[in-house]
């Protein structure tokens, strides 16, 4: 207990109050902000945590009372975020001065903050040769610094977090415990006398520590070798982003395939060499959430080309923890690196390592040395991934940073879990008007995400107070997320939602639609599993929360061989060549791609139907046209060649002048979709594509009109869905509008139109988002308010 003794007081002519605060409140200099303010209006009491949030009990003169209850809140810390105040009398005792007591664990539910980027003033510190912190790796303070990731129970003290191994020496101590220093009560706090250890390990190389760890790494990094770096929510791989050799290197490692590597700077001008800058980009970039920010790559970026191959975008996030600011180099030290690769610790697919005994078996083969240190990962927490479309956010992942805060919802829903898809796996909590996501956790196809995934729906579960009565899962019965809802019900109902009305339920969710009320939803992904056993993907719902209608989608064409028709574009380009009535044009760079085995094997697969699923996936005819353009014939990631193609359209915007283009009256070609009543036919565009591949058109020139038709074709169908229904508010989801040039172009072209657009500002657009989703889904099945159209 730490605090102002005084005079005990005449009680008879004190009020007093008890004030509970809740919300973001605990790790983020709540108490000490209660504390001074308290002192500064003359009360005595009170402040503690206990497992609902802050309590309060503060008695003084009646104005003094009054202004703290305006105050508490209004003035609240930057890190807090509060969703309640509430405030009783309680009776006077005459109690001298102000204290902070040791928390309560009691029932309840307050929220965890997340991790929190280094501040201004440890940073300005850090670099300060007279400061007794300067260049110590695990500088924090009541602003900054771990906070989920090393939570283990509630209330936040320093023995529920990772930090508890750590005793504090009599210097941080006071600090501490002194009111007026910005680390009163920082549960994080530490110096190099008493905090966590940094060490570099290497083989057949001793172990070297503190400043002299950082030296080393950063030597290696200017050789060009491959470092695992331990951070706030697990390992990093960093190398020299300039450096070819190392690059490359990283990425045969790392079997990355062409997907593009994270950049890290340690400033918004470094940044600003390697990507364009608006204003809402810089703000997205520099928040405190560090995010990394999907931008225009320039022409100039000093970064080696295998960095990002076949990409308009680099990814670039700012320096977010001390560490990371030593690596890249303060002023005086040695030159080195100044944009450094920060891509996960794993091999592709896999979750991002926390353990250090796993990082040195699991990332063995990918490192040539490891920068760790002896202060513990409770939960991972990759980074979060952003882009900013048409001035706002358009999340990618959403993880460190933003996981685990709480999305409001505008419905209560019961105790529910929602096990979310299989790839880009995230999970959701909700209880009430509270939805929780769970960070970014990988695909469910590896045993270590699988075991991840225990242990964070165990973390949330620990940390939120749901106890769920009731699960929602994905239709698809080979999802291993449905499996494990199913395995872990134990008699609780598991209600299955289908994928696309749970993508359409996400984006209404978000933007607070009211139960009820109907939206006209575009869905367009990889593949869903449909209620007539049909790989979905290109669709038009009428929805609400409850209840969806299916008005349209693309024609059904055959998915060859299911995943590896996935995982190899040229046999869905092949197969929409069949569907349109195409000849297989040895010319064409798809059928090229294919040798005479493969066309065999194809030719009897599509003329049999054997193991050929019927999908109306848009991301499929995304994945047929990249490879009848020459783009992308075998997939190396997910979605390769749909970003392939978005940067091959922007690429060639505004040079749509070849001569094929004559043959039109002069104006620049349009592909339509033919659409019949609810069924669109890809058919002419697919038949367009491979006319101008065969004609020579560029590719970028190609793309642009093909994703033009995708654009053309939304505002087509939602017109003759208005008319249907008299809806106007278009919602648009799947993972195919992680593309930011349609989106933008869909919007603008439905905005245009008279429609209300609705797109996903807070959660992904792609399958990282479908948990929400099943949970409106799920809170309308069991009590339904809503009313079919």
């Amino acid at each position: 207990m730490s605090g102002v003794q005084g005079s005990v007081r005449d009680s008879r002519s004190l009020v007093a109050a008890r004030v509970q605060v809740h919300g973001v409140v605990q790790g983020v200099g709540f108490r000490p902000y209660v504390y001074a303010l308290a002192c500064a209006l003359g009360l005595a009491g009170e402040v503690w945590n206990d497992a609902t949030g802050v309590v309060a009990e503060v008695e003084g003169p009646g104005p003094a009372v009054a202004a703290f209850r305006e105050r508490v809140g209004r003035d609240a810390p930057p890190l807090a975020l509060i969703t309640g105040i509430s405030c009783s009398e309680v009776a006077a005792t005459g109690r001298a001065g102000f204290v902070i007591r040791t928390s309560e664990r009691t029932a309840g539910r307050t929220l965890v903050s997340p991790d929190v980027s280094i501040c201004d003033d440890c940073l300005a510190e850090l670099t300060d040769p007279g400061d007794r912190r300067h260049r110590h790796p695990f500088i924090t303070c009541t602003n900054c610094g771990p906070r989920f990731t090393i939570t283990t129970a509630l209330p936040y003290d320093r023995p529920t977090t990772t930090m508890a191994g750590f005793a504090m020496c009599p210097t941080c101590a006071a600090e501490y415990d002194d009111p007026a220093d910005r680390r009163f009560h920082a549960q994080t706090i530490c110096c190099p006398d008493c905090g966590p250890t940094l060490r570099l390990e290497r083989a057949d190389e001793p172990t070297s520590y503190a400043d002299a760890a950082v030296g080393g790494a950063r030597q290696l990094l200017a050789a060009g070798a491959v470092i695992a770096v331990k951070g706030i929510g697990g390992y990093h791989l960093a190398c020299d982003a300039a450096d070819d050799a190392a690059v490359s290197l990283l990425r045969k490692r790392k079997q990355r395939g062409d997907k593009a590597f994270a950049l890290m700077v340690a400033s918004v001008a470094e940044a600003e060499a390697l990507i364009e800058l608006d204003g809402p980009e810089r703000r997205v970039l520099d928040a405190r959430a560090r995010p990394i920010l999907l931008g225009c790559r320039r022409g100039s970026a000093p970064v080696s080309a295998a960095v990002a191959p076949g990409s308009g975008d680099l990814g670039v996030m700012l320096a977010y923890t001390p560490l990371h600011h030593l690596l890249l180099g303060l002023r005086g030290d040695p030159p080195g690196p100044r944009v450094l690769v920060m891509t996960s610790g794993n091999l592709s697919g896999e979750p991002i390592v926390i353990d250090d005994k796993q990082a040195r078996e699991r990332l063995a083969g990918l490192a040539d040395a490891w920068l760790t240190h002896d202060r513990p990962i409770h939960v991972p927490c990759d980074d979060s991934v952003t882009r900013v479309v048409v001035g706002r956010q358009s999340p990618v992942r959403r993880s460190r940073g933003q996981a685990p805060l709480p999305l409001a919802l505008p419905f209560d829903a019961p105790a529910a879990f929602a096990a979310g898809a299989d790839l880009k796996s995230v999970f959701c909590l909700a209880e009430g008007r509270t939805a929780w996501l769970s960070g970014h956790l990988g695909d469910l196809d590896d045993l270590a995400t699988l075991q991840a995934y225990d242990a964070a729906v165990a973390q949330l579960t620990a940390l939120t107070g749901v106890h769920p009565s009731t699960m929602a899962a994905d239709l698809h019965p080979a999802y291993r997320s449905r499996r494990w809802a199913l395995h872990h019900a134990e008699g609780r109902p598991v209600v299955g939602v289908q994928h696309h009305h749970a993508h359409v339920a996400a984006t209404m969710t978000e933007h607070g639609v009211e139960p009820g009320a109907p939206v006209l939803g575009l869905a367009f992904d990889g593949t869903g599993y449909g209620t007539d056993g049909a790989a979905w993907g290109g669709e038009l719902l009428l929805a609400t929360y409850g209840r969806y209608r299916r008005l349209g989608h693309l024609r059904y064409v055959p998915l060859p061989g299911g995943d590896a028709g996935v995982r190899n574009p040229c046999r869905m380009a092949l197969a929409h060549l069949r569907a349109a009535g195409r000849p297989w044009d040895p010319r064409l760079p798809a059928v090229a791609a294919c040798g005479p085995d493969e066309l065999r094997l194809l030719d009897r697969q599509l003329a049999t139907g054997l193991r050929c699923a019927p999908t109306s996936s848009m991301g499929r005819l995304f994945d047929a046209v990249a490879s009848l353009i020459g783009v992308c014939h075998r997939t190396g990631y997910d979605a390769q060649p749909a970003l392939e193609l978005e940067a091959l359209a922007r690429a060639a915007e505004g040079s749509d002048t070849s001569e094929t283009d004559l043959t039109h009256g002069g104006a620049p070609r349009r592909y339509r979709f033919a659409v019949r009543n609810e069924e669109w036919d890809a058919a002419p565009v697919v038949a367009a594509v491979a006319e101008d591949t065969l004609a020579g058109v560029p590719a970028g020139v190609v793309a642009g009109r093909f994703q033009a038709a995708v654009v053309e074709l939304t505002r087509e169908v939602a017109v003759a869905a208005r008319r249907e229904t008299g809806e106007r508010v278009v919602t648009l989801s799947g993972g195919v509008f992680l593309n930011a040039y349609l989106t933008a172009q869909c919007e603008r072209a439905l905005t245009d139109d008279g429609f209300e657009v609705l797109r996903h500002e807070r959660v992904p657009c792609s399958d990282a988002g479908v948990a929400l989703g099943q949970v409106a889904v799920l809170t309308h099945r069991t009590h339904p308010t809503d009313v079919a159209r």
